[in-house]
């Protein structure tokens, strides 16, 4: 490949790329490649580790693979995430552009595909502290606005129809979720047995169905470097087809978790920092998607603590077999009896007995 070696900065040994044969790789199928120059591996994440990617012409690049080593079944699909974008992208909706994906694991080890890298700002404390009043109402507008926008999309007309399956979409994610959960269960947790036991004897009915993110969030979000607009919507690994009120719930519970992530709004004034409360949030998305409302708000706070409490255990286990992906794995993996004890918490306001 020539004598110029490739720059793997602050790339631990484990998260190298096999580099000659990347390079080879993205010649033949990325259009305009000029050849790699250097790489470096994103902060943070959990699940599908997330590189910058630099060519000789000095372009950027986004590499997402799945994690070397045994993974669980279902879990890190960078072709599921890959197959939304390239859907997405053609109808103007904020996703990378996609440039290929490679699911020869004889070319670094691990199924990953190439996207464009968006320039622009990522916000990981949910209350924007550099950020003037009006300009916070406006970054949360567009995250709302951005996800009506999405849950308006025809499916079927970008072909996404067999992205999911059909039925009542909460009762597929509680069974799926389960099964995450045994195959990764480390501990005993009550909390979660009683979870599991009545969520799906509970299940709010279905009356829509779209394209959903499946971990909406302020940082998974990109916004344009001038202005209070989403330039990207990032991590699609969980997306699906389903019930639009699985991620806006999922978005709204940052509004009722105290210190549960940095995008926790909980004990903050709202109105003194602009941005808008759990109310106006909910107003402007059923203003959008033409809704009378969202019930049992509690309920659906339930479900989504439980998933994510299913999703940090599987993190957990990762890191106790030596294969998460990042160093905050085991400060995540600390939070699954809280968070359990939390979304039971949810389920006893929504009517759960005990």
């Amino acid at each position: 490949m020539g004598e110029k070696a490739i720059r793997a900065e602050g790339v631990g040994e484990k998260d190298r790329l096999a580099e000659d044969t990347l390079d080879a790789w993205m010649r033949e199928h990325v259009e305009g490649f000029h050849g790699l120059r250097s790489y470096t591996k994103f902060a943070g994440g959990q699940s599908n580790p997330t590189y910058r990617i630099e060519d000789e012409a000095g372009k950027a690049y986004v590499l997402r693979r799945k994690p070397f080593g045994p993974i669980l079944p279902s879990a890190h699909q960078v072709e599921r995430e890959y197959r939304a974008i390239a859907a997405l992208h053609p109808t103007g909706f904020p996703v990378a552009r996609p440039y290929a994906l490679c699911q020869d694991e004889a070319v670094i080890g691990a199924d990953f595909y190439i996207m464009e890298m968006v320039e622009g700002r990522t916000f990981w404390d949910g209350t924007l502290p550099e950020q003037e009043p009006a300009e916070r109402r406006a970054i949360y507008n567009s995250m709302i606005g951005t996800l009506a926008r999405l849950h308006a999309i025809d499916h079927r007309a970008i072909g996404l129809e067999h992205h999911g399956k059909t039925g009542n979409y909460f009762e597929r994610q509680i069974n799926t979720w389960t099964k995450q959960y045994r195959r990764s269960e480390t501990d005993e947790l009550p909390e979660m047995e009683r979870l599991i036991e009545w969520l799906p004897t509970t299940l709010p009915e279905q009356t829509r169905i779209a394209v959903i993110h499946g971990d909406y969030r302020l940082d998974n979000m990109i916004f344009a470097p001038d202005r209070p607009e989403v330039a990207a919507v990032i991590d699609w690994e969980l997306s699906t087809l389903g019930d639009p009120l699985a991620d806006f719930t999922y978005l709204a519970i940052n509004w009722v978790m105290a210190g549960a992530s940095a995008s926790s709004l909980a004990t903050v004034d709202l109105p003194e920092l602009g941005i808008p409360t759990l109310d106006e949030a909910t107003a402007l998305y059923c203003e959008l998607t033409e809704r009378d409302g969202v019930p049992e708000l509690e309920w659906y706070f339930a479900y989504n603590v439980f998933r994510l409490t299913s999703i940090l255990q599987g993190i957990k286990k990762r890191w106790l077999d030596g294969t998460a992906s990042s160093a905050e794995a085991e400060e995540r993996a600390k939070r699954v009896p809280d968070l359990a004890k939390m979304a039971w918490e949810f389920a006893r306001k929504a009517g759960a007995p005990g």
